[in-house]
Order: C-alpha cells, then sequence, then structure tokens
C-alpha cells in the first residue's frame, strides 16, 4: 500500500492548516452556537466574498493577507450592519441574518463576476474561494493563519468569563454595566477572523459547518463551558487532520468538504451515543425506567390476582 502521499510536503502544509482553522472554528462555535445564533457564522461568511473581491481589487494580486484582510473587513462590516438593524428596527434577527447573508453574496457575485470577465490573469483561481481549495495553501498561507489564529484565541481567553456570562444570563451581564452590544461585536469580529482564515482551505458555502459541527459534538459531552471550548477545539481541529489525509489518501476528494463531512459524522456520533445526552443513552434509560415500574406493578396485580 502506497503511503507516500503522508510524507508529501503540500499534505503536511494542509495539514497544519486545517488543523489550525478546525481548533478556532470549534472554539468560538461554542458560543455563536450557545446563544443559538448560529446563522450569524452563515451571514458572516458569506458577507467575506465581497471583502475577498475588494481586496483583490486593491491589491491586484491573488496573495493570502489582503484577501484575508479584505474579507475581515467585510465580516466586521456585516456584523455592525447586522446589530444596526436589529437594535434600531422592528426587524427579527432572523429576518436581519437573511438580508446581511443574502446581499452580501449578491454584492460578492456581482463583484467575482466582474473581476471574472476583466481578462486579469491574476484572478485566475479567486472562485475558489466559494468551495475552498487548501491545496493551493503555502507555508506562508499557514504561517497567516496560525498568527491569526492565535490571536483569536488569545483575545476569547482574555474576553471568556464576559462571554459567558453574556451568553447564559444576558439581563445580569448588561445590569452589571457590560457593555453587550460592543461584546456581541467583538464576538462577531473573532468569527469574522476564524471565517476569513478559513476561507482557502474550507470556502465561502462550507465554512459555518465547521463552527457548528465540532460545537454540537462537544455539547453532547461536556456540562462545562470551558471544557467545551477546549473539546470543541480539539473535535475541530481533529476533523482537519482526518479530513485532510482522507483527502489526500482518496483521489478526487476535496479537502474542504472532506473535513466537513468528518466533523458532522463527529457531531451525529455524538448526538446519538454520547453518555446522559446521547439519543441512545437517554432511549435506554427511558427503557430502563419502564422496566422498573413495571416489575412492581406486575406483582402487585399477580398478588392480587391470586387473592
Amino acid at each position: 500500500m502506497d503511503l507516500t502521499w503522508l510524507f508529501d510536503h503540500t499534505t503536511r502544509v494542509v495539514l497544519a492548516g486545517a488543523l489550525v482553522l478546525g481548533v478556532v472554528a470549534g472554539a468560538l462555535g461554542c458560543f455563536t452556537t450557545l446563544r443559538r445564533q448560529s446563522l450569524v457564522g452563515d451571514a458572516l461568511s458569506h458577507a467575506a466574498l465581497p471583502g475577498v473581491c475588494i481586496g483583490f481589487l486593491m491589491a491586484g494580486t491573488r496573495e493570502l493577507l489582503p484577501l484575508l484582510v479584505g474579507a475581515m473587513a467585510a465580516g466586521a462590516i456585516a456584523t455592525l450592519w447586522l446589530l444596526l438593524i436589529t437594535r434600531v428596527s422592528k426587524v427579527k434577527e432572523d429576518a436581519a441574518l437573511g438580508i446581511v447573508l443574502t446581499v452580501s453574496f449578491g454584492i460578492g457575485a456581482v463583484l467575482l463576476t466582474a473581476i471574472q470577465h476583466r481578462g486579469d490573469a491574476a484572478q485566475a483561481g479567486l472562485d475558489r474561494f466559494l468551495f475552498g481549495q487548501a491545496a493551493t495553501l503555502l507555508p506562508q498561507d499557514v504561517l497567516t493563519m496560525t498568527v491569526l489564529g492565535g490571536i483569536v484565541l488569545v483575545a476569547l481567553w482574555l474576553v471568556f468569563k464576559e462571554l459567558a456570562l453574556q451568553t447564559f444570563d444576558p439581563g445580569f451581564a448588561a445590569a452589571t454595566g457590560l457593555p453587550t452590544v460592543g461584546m456581541s461585536a467583538a464576538l462577531g469580529g473573532l468569527v469574522a477572523v476564524a471565517i476569513a482564515i478559513g476561507l482557502q482551505a474550507v470556502g465561502v458555502i462550507l465554512m459555518v459547518s465547521l463552527l457548528i459541527a465540532p460545537a454540537v459534538a462537544a455539547r453532547q459531552w461536556t456540562r462545562s463551558l470551558g471544557a467545551m471550548v477546549v473539546l470543541a477545539g480539539a473535535i475541530g481541529g481533529l476533523s482537519g487532520v482526518v479530513g485532510t489525509l482522507a483527502s489526500a489518501g482518496a483521489e478526487d476528494t476535496p479537502t474542504g468538504p472532506a473535513i466537513v463531512l468528518v466533523a458532522t459524522v463527529a457531531a451525529v456520533v455524538s448526538i446519538l451515543f454520547a453518555p446522559r445526552r446521547g439519543v441512545v443513552w437517554r432511549g435506554a434509560r427511558r427503557f430502563r425506567e419502564r422496566q422498573a415500574w413495571s416489575e412492581p406493578t406486575g406483582r402487585l396485580l399477580a398478588a392480587e390476582g391470586g387473592e
């Protein structure tokens, strides 16, 4: 069996990038999932597309850093736009998310089409940010992802207590003087950075799955937020590694979808088999409880019948 692909330089680079992306996305996804704002990641990932296009137009190159800067700026603007819509109007959050998602993606699609019709060779492959192409990652790209991902994790650690308080008791957080709007904007900014570093590996369309699936999986196994964040980061990182290896070992299998599928499998297995919260575990517990109640009842009826 030929395993030389395991030691290929490109595979090692993609492995490192997928590991960083999975850890960062998994950790951040815990907060959006617990806040029931999972679609925020979807809206921000779609909002990143026009940012990528504008970054390319301004820099005139497909180098990752200017594209990431454009994606992060677009994500920050989309976050502020979302907060503005929900705060100053009567539009509900789900409708606001739909507005931000569709309008942002529409603008990005128009810009991408315009760029592709320019006849500029530098734009070749720019549409790969829709679904990602991890094989095009370079060592300097992974370094950029690692630095930005490290900044996100450090920032998350610094505001962990405040985010936890706002997540579980927003009313009390506001009463204590915590700037809830600012914290929501900060979380949105961190999610925007995480989405930006994952665009080349996973793409705009699938990035939201990597934010949700590891967090959903981790939620089934723990009751502590801190443990959930660590476990979700580990599941996300492992999904990145396993998905990359599966893609490298199977011909014509794209890396981004493989990573997302692995994370989804982890979520499904956790939902089914996790102790205490798993569907199978709860079903078995209910069965045992029914058995425990039925046995005394059966003995009582038998005794009454004997009389």
